[in-house]
């Protein structure tokens, strides 16, 4: 069953670009996609957060 936002996502597919995830990793940034499978799933447990800004 196809909800309402898979058929957004379909109708829009050419529009799209693919989106680059960086994340710190050992004092350096890297492309989550390099990661390998372990890796991978470590991040998806990660905790995010927002920062908000207090001016």
């Amino acid at each position: 069953m196809k909800t309402k936002t898979h058929k957004i996502l379909e109708e829009n597919k050419s529009q799209r670009s693919k989106c680059l995830v960086y994340t710190r990793v050992m004092g350096y940034h890297r492309p989550v996609e390099s990661f390998n499978i372990g890796k991978k799933g470590e991040h998806q447990q990660r905790t995010h957060f927002e920062e908000t800004i207090i001016y």
